[in-house]
C-alpha cells in the first residue's frame, strides 16, 4: 500500500469515526432515546427533543471536539517547536497557569460571566497566555533566544503554578469540590455560548499554524539552516508559541485541565501521516477532536456517575504512550 493510499485511509476512517461519534453522543445521556427518536426529531422537531439533542448534547459534543482539537494541535505546534515529540501544553506551563488562574477565581466566589466564558474560564485564559508570556520573557538572554532555556523556565514556571494551586486548595479546602472540575477536566457543563466562543479562534489558530507549516518543516532543520532557507526564525516562533498558547489556554478555560491529548494524538497522527506539518496540524485537529469525543462518550457511560475526563484520558493516553516508547525502543 503506498503512503498516499495511507493517508487517504487515515483520513476516511478520522472522518467515520468522528461522525459516528457525533451520532452516538447524540443518543446517549440519562434520558433514553433511540435512533428513531433522533430520526422522528429531525422529521418533525419539538421542543423536549430539541432541548435534548441540541442544547444539551450536541452542545457538549461539539465542544468536545473543539477542545479535543485545540489540544492536539497545541501539542502539534510544541513538538514541532521544540523537535521534541514529548512536548505538550504542560511544558511550557500554559495549562498549570491556567488552572491556577481557574482555581483562584473559584476561591475567590468570581462568577461574573463574559465572552461566553464562566469568572473561573476567564481567569484560566488570562493566566494561562500570562505564564506563557512570563516564561518567553524570562528565556531572553544578551546572546539572543534559546529554546532549551525556554524549555526549561516553561517546566519550572508550571511546577511554580502547580504549586501554588496546591496551596491554594490546602488553605481553602472547603472550596475542593469546586476546584476538582478546572483539575480533572469535565464537559458537564457544556453550552453553546462555549463552543461559540472558542470555535473562531481554533478555526484561527489551525489556519495560522497550516499557513505556516512550511516554516515549522524547516525549523526542524535547525534555526541557522532555516535562517539561511528564508525564514524569519525568530518572528515564527513567536507566532507559533502565542498560537500554541491561545489554543491550550481556551481547552482549560472552558473544560479544566485535559492531559495526554496534546501529547499522544500528535505523536501517534506523525507516525500515521509522516513529518509534513501542513498534513499533521490539520489532522492532529481532526483526530484530537475525535478522540476526546469517545473520551466524553467513555467518561459518561462507564459507570451510574460521570467520571471526569481528564482521568479517561490519562488512563487511554498513558499505556498508549508507554506502548509507542517501547515500540520505538
Amino acid at each position: 500500500m503506498s503512503v498516499r493510499s495511507g493517508r487517504r485511509i487515515f483520513w476516511a476512517v478520522s472522518l467515520f469515526l468522528f461522525l459516528a461519534g457525533m451520532v452516538l453522543s447524540l443518543l446517549t445521556g440519562p434520558v433514553m432515546t433511540t435512533p428513531a427518536d433522533l430520526v422522528r426529531f429531525l422529521r418533525a422537531p419539538d421542543p423536549v427533543h430539541a432541548a435534548i439533542f441540541v442544547d444539551l448534547r450536541l452542545a457538549r459534543a461539539v465542544l468536545a471536539f473543539l477542545v479535543g482539537a485545540a489540544l492536539a494541535l497545541s501539542g502539534a505546534i510544541l513538538q514541532g517547536y521544540f523537535r521534541n515529540p514529548m512536548a505538550d501544553p504542560f511544558v511550557v506551563g500554559v495549562s498549570s497557569g491556567a488552572s491556577l488562574g481557574a482555581v483562584t477565581a473559584t476561591l475567590l466566589g468570581f462568577e461574573a460571566a463574559a465572552f461566553g466564558f464562566s469568572g473561573p474560564g476567564l481567569f484560566a485564559f488570562v493566566s494561562g497566555l500570562a505564564i506563557v508570556s512570563l516564561v518567553y520573557v524570562l528565556s531572553l538572554r544578551r546572546g539572543g533566544f534559546k529554546v532549551e532555556t525556554l524549555l526549561l523556565t516553561g517546566i519550572a514556571a508550571g511546577s511554580l503554578a502547580s504549586a501554588l494551586t496546591s496551596f491554594l486548595l490546602f488553605m481553602r479546602s472547603d472550596s475542593y469540590d469546586r476546584a476538582v472540575f478546572w483539575l480533572l477536566g469535565s464537559f458537564q457543563l457544556a453550552e453553546w455560548s462555549q463552543a461559540a466562543a472558542i470555535a473562531p479562534w481554533v478555526a484561527l489558530g489551525l489556519a495560522g499554524s497550516i499557513w505556516l507549516a512550511r516554516d515549522m518543516d524547516l525549523l526542524a532543520l535547525g534555526d541557522e539552516t532555516a535562517q539561511a532557507l528564508g525564514s524569519p526564525v525568530r518572528r515564527v516562533r513567536k507566532v507559533f508559541l502565542a498560537l500554541s498558547a491561545l489554543l491550550a489556554s481556551l481547552g482549560v478555560a472552558v473544560s479544566g485541565i485535559i492531559g495526554f491529548v496534546g501529547l499522544v494524538v500528535p505523536h501517534w497522527v506523525r507516525l500515521l501521516i509522516g513529518p509534513s506539518h501542513r498534513r499533521l496540524f490539520a489532522a492532529s485537529a481532526l483526530a484530537g477532536g475525535t478522540f476526546l469525543l469517545y473520551c466524553d462518550l467513555l467518561a459518561r457511560n462507564l459507570l451510574p456517575a460521570e467520571l471526569p475526563i481528564g482521568v479517561i484520558t490519562a488512563a487511554v493516553g498513558a499505556p498508549f504512550f508507554l506502548y509507542l516508547l517501547h515500540k520505538k525502543r
